[in-house]
């Protein structure tokens, strides 16, 4: 890969984008039974990739005063010099443009309307407001960052029904909750950079401790909600098993995170977090495709709703 095509590559954040993805994959294989439809997969996946990239490029654009601050961002390519904002503005349009035309043409409308709606979510309201204005940005600020299983639902069904509805909806649940935890971990290690780029994250406003506390809770509500997959049937017992063992796992690096025996144990926290949602989503896919008989039924059903 030449130099000019990294630099690009890097506005993309590939490595966030790629989680991204893998979210809105497994909701695309959970929203049927058996294999999804070849075509809106492939060009809802394309099409879900490209804008989740766009946004990530104008997120550096906007943030470039920020990263330049930062010692975790200030070797992006805009803030490096490596491509100006102008090229990156073309760039992040160009990916954006050529989301909406394959979501709209060859998926449905209402996956690109819910893909444009989460990239201005992310991109412009997050970035622009919420970051700078609160220290809530992240809760606020995460429904945007939640969407892709939505996204990839929508893909493959065209959201026909209330029930493709409830449970698209509880899969951007669990990322909702599951962003507070992870951020503020890392929000906690990198407090000094928010605060020399006076982004009001919540261990500069509230203090590291408050922060902590924080954490485990969100930590508990987040054990709570991924057991709801198996409590209304999404899911069978393989799911929930996965689950418990890994909010568990959670909730132990969130508790000794109260008082932990060095600075940089909080990114162990948040490298945890990335481990665990991929591990959360891969014991979904494995329940719902390769393992249907280890789900009897759970003791509530959600039905459709007529």
């Amino acid at each position: 890969m030449s130099a000019s095509l990294r630099q690009y590559w890097d506005l993309t954040k590939p490595r966030v984008v790629a989680l991204i993805v893998f979210t809105a994959i497994v909701g695309m294989f959970l929203a049927v039974p058996g294999l999804p439809p070849l075509k809106e997969s492939v060009l809802g996946f394309l099409g879900i990739w490209l804008a989740a990239s766009s946004a990530a490029a104008i997120n550096q654009l906007l943030d470039a005063r920020i990263d330049a601050k930062m010692a975790r961002t200030s070797w992006r390519p805009i803030v490096a010099g490596q491509v100006s904002p102008r090229q990156a503005l073309v760039f992040a349009l160009a990916l954006g443009a050529a989301s909406m035309l394959i979501l709209v043409l060859w998926v449905n409308w209402i996956t690109a309307a819910l893909t444009f709606a989460s990239l201005i979510g992310y991109a412009v309201i997050y970035t622009v407001f919420l970051k700078r204005a609160t220290p809530q940005n992240i809760v606020i600020g995460g429904i945007a960052g939640a969407a892709p299983p939505l996204l990839g639902w929508a893909a493959v069904t065209g959201m026909r029904n209330e029930w493709d509805w409830a449970h698209a909806l509880l899969l951007v649940l669990i990322i909702f909750v599951w962003t507070p935890p992870h951020f503020w971990a890392l929000a906690i290690f990198r407090r000094e950079d928010y605060a020399r780029a006076l982004v009001p994250m919540l261990p500069v406003t509230h203090g590291v401790h408050y922060t902590r506390w924080q954490i485990l809770f969100y930590t508990v509500l987040l054990v709570v909600v991924t057991v709801l997959p198996w409590v209304t049937g999404m899911s069978g017992l393989f799911y929930l098993g996965g689950a418990l063992v890994l909010g568990a796992v959670f909730l132990g690096y969130a508790w000794k995170l109260m008082d932990p025996p060095d600075e940089l144990y909080a990114m162990k926290v948040f490298n945890y977090s990335i481990v665990y949602l991929m591990a959360l989503f891969a014991f979904l896919l494995l329940d719902h495709w390769l393992m249907p008989w280890l789900a009897p039924a759970a003791p509530f059903e959600l039905q459709p709703l007529a």
